[in-house]
């Protein structure tokens, strides 16, 4: 029987969750402004699953108002990550719009567009020694503070394949037992980049990051807690010994990329995805060589991991 099936079979004879730490509940909120789903007055939002990720249309990201904005902004934290079809951005107006959820985040050493490094090449063809993004991961975790967004648009894709996985990390906690979310709370692991191999051909703009976070993640806007670890860059976990280190990582790795958590996209042509970092993970699927995928990226500097026992997370009555 898998860590999954246990624990679902756990939760539904006993019913026990540890309040203080992990939620399933979803929540809709805006920096304090709340914003009610179902009353979307400028965006049309259809859930991919019922765990993670929505497709929105009837919008053009080069130009928003604010209360458009806003709309956006809560849907991206109820459903995790957003996609919008049909955006025939520049680099400077994909650009833009991130800008309008904070700093853009410089990438220690991957290509970038013209002398813009807020810019990030993704391109995947028959001459790629290895896939942009393969290998579940949350971006750059080993920086001191890791992205918080990912803006990821698409211009050529494959004939077939190309697909992006993403989990939900927030409901990967909320299904372990009371008991392991606790022993969780109190542990902080080692994140460690290492881009020589993946970027051999680029000179680093910066030593590649080392940094240490809180095992399990307080999302600074929404009050909930997540599973805060690194498939592609946690290396250890800090007060363990090496063994029983990697015995706990390999359990929660496994546990994280059970399909209940995730959704998966289908790209199309000019399509634009916005995940939070905060509380996913993903992986692009490379099920298409020789073919070529290719588009820009740009991430927003997010704030220091921290983990806050005591905060309650945030409800629809308050």
């Amino acid at each position: 029987m898998s860590l999954s099936e246990r624990s679902d079979r756990a939760g539904s004879t006993t019913g026990q969750r540890s309040p203080n730490i992990a939620s399933s509940r979803s929540v809709v909120a805006t920096r304090g402004n709340r914003v009610d789903e179902s009353t979307y007055q400028h965006i049309e939002v259809t859930a991919l699953t019922p765990t993670i990720g929505a497709v929105v249309t009837g919008v053009q990201l080069r130009s928003l108002d604010e209360t458009v904005f806003k709309e956006i902004h809560a849907a991206w934290l109820r459903h995790l990550v957003l996609f919008f079809p049909d955006q025939t951005l520049t680099p400077s107006e994909h650009l833009a719009f991130a800008k309008r959820f904070g700093e853009p985040h410089i990438h220690p050493a991957a290509p970038y567009v013209d002398d813009n490094p807020a810019i990030m090449v993704i391109h995947t063809d028959a001459d790629s020694k290895r896939n942009n993004g393969g290998g579940w991961h949350t971006d750059v975790s080993a920086d001191e503070r890791p992205p918080k967004a990912t803006l990821l648009h698409l211009h050529r894709l494959p004939k077939h394949g190309g697909d992006t996985l993403f989990t939900n990390m927030y409901e990967v906690l909320a299904s372990l037992s009371p008991a392991l979310q606790n022993f969780l709370s109190t542990l902080t692991a080692e994140h460690i980049a290492n881009y020589s191999g993946f970027y051999g051909d680029h000179t680093p703009r910066r030593v590649s990051p080392k940094s240490v976070h809180p095992v399990l993640r307080t999302h600074p806007e929404t009050g909930r807690n997540a599973l805060y670890i690194n498939p592609g860059f946690t290396r250890r976990i800090c007060a363990l010994k090496d063994s029983e280190s990697s015995a706990v990582l390999k359990m929660l790795f496994e546990h994280a990329t059970h399909p209940r958590f995730q959704c998966r996209y289908q790209w199309t042509q000019n399509a634009l995805a916005l995940w939070d970092n905060r509380c996913t993970w993903h992986q692009a699927i490379w099920d298409y060589y020789p073919e070529t995928r290719s588009g820009l990226r740009v991430s927003i500097v997010g704030d220091r991991p921290v983990f806050q026992a005591s905060k309650k997370e945030h409800s629809d009555e308050n």
